[in-house]
């Protein structure tokens, strides 16, 4: 028997009125989105499922899953993809995260270690941003076959392992005493998040080995 499919019943030439074209081409779309639905569905349960596994390797699973299920039709289940979102994110929260940083630097209520401190934040997320996105760049290269797949891949690692280096010493110029204790807790506030997305996402750039 032959197979039934939705370009065949679509195909509605000939018929003897208008009415009767549009009716029957409203039938076979209808009934060709219903057919898909079932398979849209898998699709989305299989990209969750990747995405939720592959945020098990990671430091902060939440977070990961939380950050990166939007990005699942373009992730689907590439591990590269799943890399990319990952960067694509934590640079979104590091220029984020700079932007405020940078706007609480131009205080006039900030104490001179406190200022000094946060001048030095500006330029470590400054530095971070720079770093994500020759990170970007880097995976765009990326291929897996090929002897230079090691060295991008180092490459790659080096970028992400440097901006996650000044995200964390952005946080040591508050070390100590003389802090304003709502101003600190300010600064962490930003700069956790932007560190474990950018933990995370060297996580994911690892398992790509």
């Amino acid at each position: 028997m032959e197979s039934f499919t939705c370009s065949k019943l679509v195909s509605c030439h000939g018929l003897p009125t208008i009415i009767t074209l549009l009716y029957f081409c409203t039938i076979a779309t209808t009934l060709c989105l219903a057919a898909r639905q079932p398979e849209q569905r898998m699709i989305k349960s299989n990209t969750a499922d990747f995405i939720k596994t592959s945020c098990g390797v990671t430091r902060y699973p939440d977070i990961c899953y939380e950050t990166l299920s939007s990005y699942a039709r373009t992730i689907l289940t590439s591990p590269k993809e799943l890399a990319n979102a990952a960067l694509s994110v934590s640079l979104n929260e590091a220029q984020s995260t700079s932007a405020s940083v940078l706007k609480l630097s131009k205080g006039h209520d900030l104490r001179p270690r406190e200022a000094g401190a946060v001048k030095d934040c500006v330029e470590n997320m400054r530095d971070s941003i720079d770093e994500l996105q020759q990170s970007l760049i880097a995976m765009k290269d990326l291929h897996y076959l090929g002897p230079e797949f090691e060295l991008q891949m180092s490459n790659v690692m080096t970028w992400v392992s440097a901006a996650l280096t000044n995200e964390d010493t952005c946080m040591d110029n508050f070390e100590g005493n003389g802090f304003n204790g709502e101003v600190k807790s300010t600064v962490k506030g930003y700069i956790i998040r932007v560190s474990q997305l950018t933990s995370n996402a060297l996580a994911l750039i690892n398992q790509l080995r």
